[in-house]
């Protein structure tokens, strides 16, 4: 298969996607759910309307710094999660990354990580970036076993940033170099 030919969007399972208007009732139902809010981001967990979910897709998709895609199943095109590209320094060649599955029964099913092995050959062949970093709550597990099986290195720890309901939890800070991510064994189609 020549590189021409090669689908970058598109894994065994799951695809990524443009954003579009149609997907912001489904993107504000998630934030119905806290524990999918309490996985997501520092903040509060707070619920969201269409037309704030509306806002956001049109925010990133006019953003010349972010690559925000849905991400969608391939057996019934169903949008499962998002997953992108966020406050991009192209003199510097880095990234942030966010990712996550809306419904809980889609959680665990490996779309999350299928879908981060196609952003990174995305990021790192593509855009030509040279480093990506992410940060993750240490209650995350789940998340943390992805990034590390990603090849995501551990550089830190802001230390008892998160509080949730009265306890402290650290946020860890993620990275993974594009050489790293070379250097990893190779899977078919990278």
């Amino acid at each position: 298969m020549t590189t021409v030919d090669k689908d970058m969007f598109r894994g065994e399972r799951v695809r990524l996607a443009c954003l579009a208007k149609e997907d912001a009732p489904i993107l504000a139902a998630w934030t119905q759910d806290a524990g999918f809010l309490r996985l997501q981001d520092t903040g509060i967990a707070a619920m969201e309307t269409e037309e704030k979910s509306l806002a956001f897709i049109e925010r990133e998709n006019e953003s010349a710094t972010s690559y925000a895609f849905g991400l969608r199943r391939l057996s019934d095109d169903a949008l499962v999660g998002t997953i992108g590209l966020y406050e991009i320094e192209w003199a510097n060649r880095t990234a942030w990354i966010g990712v996550g599955i809306g419904r809980r029964e889609d959680w665990g099913k490996g779309y999350g990580t299928e879908a981060m092995e196609l952003l990174l050959r995305y990021a790192f062949d593509e855009l030509n970036l040279r480093r990506l970093q992410l940060t993750v709550i240490a209650y995350n597990a789940r998340a943390i076993a992805m990034y590390e099986k990603l090849g995501f290195v551990r550089e830190g720890a802001y230390r008892e940033f998160v509080e949730r309901d009265g306890e402290r939890h650290d946020l860890f800070l993620y990275g993974l170099l594009r050489s790293e991510w070379r250097g990893r064994p190779q899977k078919s189609g990278r």
